[in-house]
């Protein structure tokens, strides 16, 4: 029987565990969209699991939506993640950066070009988004012709190469929770009539269009994906062909054998059951609001091959240790969640300090 502590081979890599920290948005970057001074340190801290997922990194200025997410299209975006990937392998983990255009999910006060968010179709998600001047409404975003959808893929590829040009050993490309390919795939945000828009394979088809690119500019086994079927955040519905969808998307991506799937569980067990099925690479399972007591519970039943978390992992940097010693965990600071200090971002004690202090 496997267990979360075992190692396992990924893409081009072996990891030490099978245990990944999800990605998060912290937004603390730099104003330009470089990883902040404390970012070597906070990915650096948590590098005792064995795979780390960066937070929504954006692949172009259209890419972003909130206020201070980094980037990965820019030298100094490539030189300050390059600080990063050293202190992740300095801790003998892998790192992998999520590559997150947001879509509608945006306002122009947030972006550097201060421009109109585009998505698939000109339909406000019905959501408000933090800004300097505080909370406003999402604007109507602006449909994408086929020369963006072009020049999207083409910002993913860039954006793809450039992260390993920074030391990342991959790139997660997020598909999920309400952004930029996840639109694509519900009739609530897209509503074309040309090739992306209608059918099952026309709103999957961006998509894979992005992940075959991403795999043809840095290798398929440098290439994953995050998945959320049935997430309705951001006025996102798919619709009652959702699932039929998503087994049409991983049965297409199956065929590029890529490093991993990610997907985020929502509780449609008979689609995570055919999932497992369609797909026969490495798959990583995220069950947001997992108790303590299943921790690893995924991996021993032969579920997945990889358990991804967020907060405890963002609230615990020695999580795997506190894990096997059975120890208490610390408490997430949800105050410190986006944006801020070091204070509720690489001030949490480990297990050691805690017992000092």
């Amino acid at each position: 029987m496997k267990t979360m502590f075992d190692p396992i081979h990924v893409g081009g890599y072996t990891l030490k565990n099978r245990v990944v920290m999800a990605p998060m948005t912290r937004s603390r970057a730099l104003p330009d969209g470089t990883p902040g001074d404390l970012a070597p340190l906070y990915y650096g801290q948590r590098a005792g699991v064995g795979l780390i997922i960066s937070e929504g990194t954006q692949p172009s200025d259209d890419g972003q939506g909130y206020i201070s997410t980094p980037g990965i299209y820019t030298d100094a975006h490539v030189a300050g993640w390059k600080k990063t990937a050293e202190a992740v392998h300095a801790k003998g983990s892998r790192l992998f950066i999520q590559l997150m255009h947001v879509g509608r999910m945006s306002h122009p006060d947030n972006t550097p070009h201060h421009r109109q968010p585009v998505a698939p179709s000109a339909i406000a998600p019905g959501a408000q988004m933090f800004t300097l001047k505080g909370m406003l409404d999402i604007p109507v975003p602006r449909a994408m012709t086929q020369d963006d959808i072009r020049q999207t893929i083409q910002d993913f590829r860039t954006a793809a190469r450039r992260a390993i040009e920074a030391g990342a050993d991959g790139v997660e490309i997020h598909g999920a929770n309400s952004y930029l390919i996840h639109q694509f795939f519900a009739p609530s945000a897209n509503t074309r009539t040309d090739e992306y828009g209608g059918s099952i394979e026309n709103r999957a088809r961006f998509a894979i269009e992005v992940t075959r690119a991403i795999a043809e500019e840095i290798g398929a086994n440098r290439t994953a994906i995050r998945l959320s079927p049935g997430n309705k955040m951001g006025g996102i519905d798919e619709g009652s062909e959702g699932p039929d969808l998503y087994r049409y998307l991983v049965k297409e991506l199956d065929s590029l054998d890529l490093a991993y799937i990610h997907v985020m569980h929502l509780g449609n067990e008979q689609l995570l059951a055919d999932i497992h099925k369609l797909w026969q690479g490495v798959l990583m399972l995220n069950r947001p609001g997992r108790a303590r007591a299943d921790i690893g519970k995924d991996i021993s039943n032969g579920l997945a091959d990889l358990e991804a978390y967020g907060q405890m992992v963002l609230a615990n940097p020695d999580f795997l240790e506190r894990v096997k010693a059975d120890a208490p965990l610390n408490e997430p600071q949800r105050a410190g969640y986006y944006g801020g200090t070091a204070q509720g971002y690489t001030d949490y004690p480990t297990l050691a300090e805690s017992k000092a202090a």
